[in-house]
């Protein structure tokens, strides 16, 4: 179980990785030197996996976002095996879940429009072994997509 302390840092560090330590410590009520050893411990326990940049992916150019719910003929393992590392492997895919009921795998994907993403599913999606049925949900409108874990300080 995190400390207090821990859960202000973490919330503090999603809201903007690039704080500094200063600015960070005066946030959450510590010396400079004691944040600093504790976002370290943070960061080796693993708790702090990487920091990274959240993109607005329409302003990027990604126009399309879909929800993709993939089921698996049979499970045997080299066919969910091939189909973890292939989807690991494209960028598309945003995310990756591997969820009971209805499907067996959740997958968030963005692509530049409907060709792209009709071009994935053909050239990709429908070309894995043991894929038996695949369902879209085209995004409409993103509501909340915050990434930040749920702390209350």
């Amino acid at each position: 179980m995190l400390e207090s302390k821990d859960r202000r840092i973490l919330c503090e560090l999603q809201r903007d990785s690039r704080t500094t330590m200063h600015e960070l410590a005066d946030r959450v009520g510590m010396s400079s030197s004691a944040c600093w050893r504790r976002v370290k411990a943070l960061e080796s326990d693993g708790i702090i996996r990487r920091y990274t940049v959240i993109v607005d992916t329409k302003k990027a150019g990604f126009g399309l976002s879909s929800m993709v719910n993939v089921s698996l003929a049979r499970h045997e393992q080299k066919n969910v095996d091939h189909f973890v590392r292939e989807v690991s492997r494209h960028p598309e895919v945003l995310e990756c879940f591997a969820t009971t009921g209805e499907a067996d795998f959740h997958l968030r994907v963005v692509v530049e429009n409907m060709d792209a993403y009709n071009e994935f599913l053909d050239e990709f999606i429908f070309k894995l072994p043991g894929v038996s049925r695949v369902r879209s949900n085209i995004v409409l409108k993103e509501i909340k997509t915050d990434t930040a874990l749920p702390f209350r300080v």
